[in-house]
């Protein structure tokens, strides 16, 4: 069955029908009714057993790379390119009969509530796994 990694963007992803501000601007019931929302697509996803991982992501982040020799402290940067704010806020992996079940997911959760409590109709990037390593458990 083919695997699917259903993604959330911070920013950069088409615009949506209407702006939707940062989260960090809504009122606490709207993020509180937004993160039960998600809750109960992770409970709903459990339940018919499609669900591998889903995680949510902080907005901080910082790019690392290899300092050049042995023992060298990392070189870290905020990112160089405007691309760099197209942060992911987190995912769904899901395990699926099908491309369009997954499209199916993807559209529900593309419905969450923002503001007011309105539908967001914030865009999903679906993207397929093509090899995952599972990690042994001690």
């Amino acid at each position: 069955m083919p695997q699917f990694l259903l993604l959330k963007h911070y920013r950069g992803a088409p615009d949506l029908p209407e702006p939707v501000p940062p989260m960090d601007q809504w009122a606490p019931e709207d993020v509180d009714r937004h993160l039960r929302f998600l809750d109960d697509c992770t409970a709903m996803l459990k339940e018919s057993g499609e669900l591998v991982d889903a995680s949510g992501l902080a907005p901080d982040r910082v790019w690392v790379q290899y300092g050049g020799t042995p023992g060298a402290t990392p070189v870290t940067t905020d990112g160089p390119y405007p691309e760099t704010s197209d942060l992911v806020a987190g995912w769904y992996w899901v395990d699926v009969a099908s491309r369009e079940r997954a499209l199916e997911i993807a559209a529900h959760v593309s419905s969450g509530p923002g503001p007011g409590g309105k539908p967001m109709y914030e865009w999903i990037e679906l993207r397929q796994v093509m090899f995952s390593v599972p990690v042994e458990a001690d």
